[in-house]
C-alpha cells in the first residue's frame, strides 16, 4: 500500500514507526507543515502566523511541565529514559520524540515545510488524491495514494465561548492557544475561563505574577487544591460590561484580561466534505472506533480520543488500523459500524449525561478502549498499568495542583505500580 501520514507530531511518528516496521510492504510518506518534528511539543515564540501566513500550530508554553508522569508517556516499544523525576518539562518530551524519531529512522519519510492542503477520494488506481503545497518553493503537487492517516492533532484551533459584551469589554482577551510567558499578566486582574487541565495549570502558574485570578469553571466535582491565596474560584462567567465581569452567582468584579482556557475544536480544514468525515458539536463522525472514517474505512483519524495515555494509544491505533487495512482483520459492514457508533454514543451522551462534545473523552475509561481496539484486532494490547497509573495521577491533580509534580512513580509490571 501507499499511504499518507499528515503531521509529524507524536501520533504521525507512531504512525511512520508502525508503517516503516518490516511487518508490511508499504510506502508511506508524511508530509509536516512546519520545519521541524514534534507537533504540539515544538514551542515557539511568536502566535498568529507563521513566515508563510499559517496560523500557527503549537500551542506550548515556555514554563510548561506535563500533567502526567512520564511512566505512561512513552510508546509500548520504546519508553521515556529512566531519572528520578515523574513529570517532565516540554523540552525533555521534544527530545523524546526527537530520540523516537533517531531510533527507529523515521526521517527519510518525512517531509517537512509541506502544507496539505485538500484531501479527497480519487478515481483511478489510488482511492486518495492529496494536494500539497511545497512551502519553501511555493509549489503545488498531487499525489496519489491508497490509504490517509490524519495525524494533524486536536490543539491548535481554539473554542471560544461567545459571552454577552465581549465586544464591549475594554480589556484584553486571549485563548491559551496563545499564550507563552506569564509575564504579560504583571498587576493585572484576570478572569481564567475553563477549569480543565490547563486552566488549572495556567491559573496557578500566572498567579505568581498577577494581582488577582479568578478562576471561572461549572465542575460539580469539588477542587481541593489549595490554591495561592490571590487565586479565588467563581462560577460560570455569564457577562463582560466594558469593565467588569458578572458571574452567574450574581457577583462582579473588575478586571484587565479574560483568559479563555476553553479547549480546542477538531479541524481537518484540508479533508474534503467527499471524504465523509464532519465535526458536530465537536463530535467527530461518522467513525467507528473513534478512529475509522465509516464511509471511507481507508482514512483513519488517529489520535482523537482525549484523557489517555496518548503515545501509547496511537501506536495501538495505527497497529489496529493496518491490521484491517492488510486484510488480517476484515471491517464489519457499513451497517454495524454505524450502529456501534450510535450505541455508544447513545451510552455516553444520554445515559451518563455527558455532551456530544464529550463524545471523544476517554479518561477512567481508556483502558476499555484500548481492550477492545487490541481484541478486534488481535494486537499486543497495552498494559492496564498504564490506564491505572493516569487515573491514579489525573486523582492527584485534581487533589493537590500545587503538589502533585512533586509525586514519584515506578512501574513494577503490566498491573503493578509504586507511588515513592
Amino acid at each position: 500500500m501507499k499511504i499518507a501520514v499528515i503531521g509529524a507530531g507524536a501520533a504521525g511518528l507512531a504512525a511512520l514507526r508502525q508503517c516503516t516496521s518490516g511487518n508490511y510492504d508499504d510506502e508511506v510518506v508524511c508530509y509536516e507543515k512546519t520545519d521541524q518534528i514534534g507537533g504540539t511539543w515544538v514551542y515557539r515564540e511568536e502566535t498568529g502566523s507563521d513566515r508563510y501566513g499559517l496560523p500557527i500550530h503549537t500551542s506550548m508554553y515556555k514554563n510548561l511541565r506535563t500533567n502526567l508522569p512520564k511512566e505512561v508517556m512513552g510508546y509500548p516499544d520504546f519508553s521515556i529514559p529512566k531519572k528520578s523525576e515523574s513529570y517532565l518539562s516540554r523540552t525533555e518530551i521534544l527530545d523524546f520524540l526527537n530520540a523516537y524519531c533517531d531510533h527507529f529512522a523515521l526521517h527519510p519519510y518525512i517531509r517537512l515545510l509541506h502544507h496539505v492542503e485538500l484531501v479527497e477520494p480519487a478515481l483511478g488506481d489510488r482511492k486518495w488524491s492529496v494536494k500539497v503545497r511545497d512551502l519553501q518553493r511555493d509549489a503545488v503537487v498531487t499525489e496519489g495514494f491508497d490509504a490517509i492517516m490524519v495525524c494533524n492533532g486536536h490543539y491548535f484551533e481554539p473554542s471560544i465561548p461567545e459571552i454577552s459584551g465581549h465586544d464591549i469589554f475594554a480589556g484584553k482577551q486571549m485563548h491559551s492557544h496563545d499564550y507563552r510567558i506569564p509575564e504579560i499578566f504583571d498587576g493585572k486582574t484576570v478572569v481564567v475561563l475553563g477549569a480543565g487541565p490547563s486552566g488549572m495549570d495556567l491559573a496557578l502558574e500566572i498567579s505568581k505574577n498577577a494581582n488577582r485570578v479568578i478562576l471561572s469553571h461549572h465542575l460539580r466535582e469539588t477542587i481541593c487544591t489549595v490554591f495561592p491565596e490571590n487565586v479565588v474560584q467563581k462560577p460560570d462567567l455569564m457577562q463582560l460590561t466594558e469593565r467588569d465581569a458578572i458571574f452567574s452567582d450574581q457577583t462582579k468584579e473588575q478586571v484587565d484580561v479574560v483568559f479563555y482556557c476553553t479547549g480546542y475544536k477538531y479541524s481537518f480544514p484540508f479533508l474534503a466534505e467527499s471524504c465523509g468525515v464532519w465535526v458536530d458539536s465537536n463530535m467527530v463522525k461518522p467513525l467507528w472506533k473513534h478512529l475509522v472514517s465509516i464511509e471511507n474505512p481507508t482514512l483513519a483519524l488517529v489520535g482523537l480520543p482525549y484523557y489517555v495515555c496518548a503515545f501509547s494509544m496511537f501506536d495501538l491505533q495505527v497497529r489496529f488500523v493496518l491490521r484491517h487495512w492488510h486484510g488480517e482483520r476484515q471491517f464489519p459492514e457499513k451497517e454495524d459500524m454505524l450502529k456501534s457508533e450510535t450505541e455508544e454514543a447513545t451510552t455516553r451522551i444520554f445515559k451518563k449525561h455527558l455532551q456530544k462534545r464529550h463524545f471523544h473523552m476517554m479518561g477512567p475509561e481508556q483502558g476499555q478502549y484500548y481492550a477492545d481496539l487490541a481484541n478486534i484486532a488481535g494486537i499486543t494490547p497495552l498494559p492496564p498499568v498504564l490506564t491505572k497509573l493516569h487515573n491514579k495521577s489525573s486523582k492527584r491533580f485534581l487533589d493537590d495542583l500545587v503538589h502533585y509534580r512533586e509525586d514519584r512513580y515506578t512501574i513494577i509490571n503490566d498491573y503493578k505500580f509504586l507511588q515513592n
